[in-house]
């Protein structure tokens, strides 16, 4: 499981405060593989307990409640894809549609690190339709594309200023297609493990990328 963010977080923290860090790590890395293998209904406080290695009253002193866990755990997810999002885009010199493949090939390259917990995505999916945390879901969600779909708007932005992408391209328009796209590919991924997401969305994105260029 990818470490970075604990890294990036613990760095700055004291003894006291890296040990009740650990422990929260403990928990959700535990919370990541039950909701996984298990689903957000069927998983327990007590599941998640056991695999952690640690009495159930402690998960308590860390999460009021299981949905206090999987939201936890929503956020890491959120944050192992994020951070993919942004690999390479601030890099300078780069043409745009250089930083757009970039970000192309960092999102779809973690298939490999997310491939055996990316049944927590149809999780997340099916929460946003559960009457008890719906409304909590739902709203995360549309934060989480929002963000992503203004991260690609804003490059493709940048392609059209400097003169690298036809003017009468709509940003917006064009990331929510790609951001929609990016999530399509892994879905057909989960179903079907000889589908290769990293080389289709080359090439996709190669289309694409031919069809903003100016001539």
């Amino acid at each position: 499981m990818t470490k970075w963010f604990y890294r990036e977080v613990l760095s700055n923290m004291t003894r006291a405060e890296r040990t009740i860090k650990n422990k929260d790590r403990l928990i959700i890395e535990a919370a990541v593989v039950v909701f996984a293998q298990k689903g957000y209904a069927s998983a327990t406080v007590a599941d998640i307990a056991a695999r952690a290695g640690i009495g159930k009253g402690t998960i308590y002193e860390y999460f009021a409640s299981k949905e206090e866990l999987f939201f936890a755990v929503f956020e890491w997810f959120k944050l192992q894809t994020g951070v993919a999002a942004k690999v390479n885009i601030g890099v300078l010199g780069e043409s745009a549609s250089k930083r757009l493949e970039a970000l192309s090939d960092a999102i779809m390259g973690m298939w490999e690190e997310i491939e055996d917990v990316f049944t927590l995505t149809i999780e997340f999916w099916a929460a946003s339709s559960s009457s008890q945390i719906r409304d909590r879901i739902k709203k995360a969600f549309r934060k989480m594309y929002r963000e992503f779909r203004d991260t690609v708007a804003a490059l493709i932005r940048e392609g059209i200023e400097r003169g690298e992408f036809r003017s009468d391209t709509d940003p917006d328009s064009l990331a929510a297609a790609l951001v929609g796209a990016w999530d399509a590919l892994f879905l057909q991924a989960w179903f079907d493990r000889s589908f290769d997401p990293l080389t289709t969305s080359k090439n996709f994105l190669k289309v694409i990328i031919n069809g903003l260029s100016r001539p």
